[in-house]
């Protein structure tokens, strides 16, 4: 079987609460464990994207808009849609493991670690692709309006 999901390898979320994020594949495992006995992934995201900034607006504004609220999560590999992006973050590897979903203040401690490095990575002008929320939404928006309109014409 190819091996789709590697490391630094973006995808997109189709399940759960953060349907529809994109997120970095941290660590993959085929195999499973014997918590897990499936094919899944320990991927980190962004839940809250950041805003949108133009060259009027001062440096405390721009500082403020430029926030990203991460998540880590342990994701199965059905519920991933890969992307032919890749993102180089070699020290997300050492930050979020296994080990990391066991304590909460270890989980805690590796979003503070991962929001720090995707901050970096958003400033510096980096993929940019991955720091915008998808338009998915408002393209399955604009196709109901338009077969709405086309249903109700007399």
């Amino acid at each position: 079987m190819v091996k789709i999901f590697k490391p630094g390898k973006v995808a997109i979320v189709l399940q759960g609460r953060q349907a529809g994020k994109k997120v970095v594949v941290i660590k993959q495992l085929d195999e499973g464990t014997k918590e897990r006995p499936y094919p899944h992934a320990i991927v980190a995201g962004i839940e809250r994207y950041p805003r949108k900034v133009t060259k009027r607006m001062g440096a405390k504004k721009l500082a403020k808009r430029s926030k990203v609220k991460p998540f880590i999560k342990v994701v199965n590999y059905s519920h991933l849609f890969p992307t032919r992006y890749s993102v180089e973050l070699e020290s997300l590897k050492g930050t979020v493991t296994s080990d990391t979903f066991k304590e909460p203040t270890q989980r805690e401690d590796a979003k503070k670690q991962v929001k720090k490095l995707l901050e970096d990575r958003y400033t510096s002008g980096k993929n940019k692709w991955f720091f915008q929320a998808l338009r998915v939404r408002m393209l399955l928006y604009r196709s109901l309006t338009i077969r709405l309109t086309c249903c109700f014409q007399f």
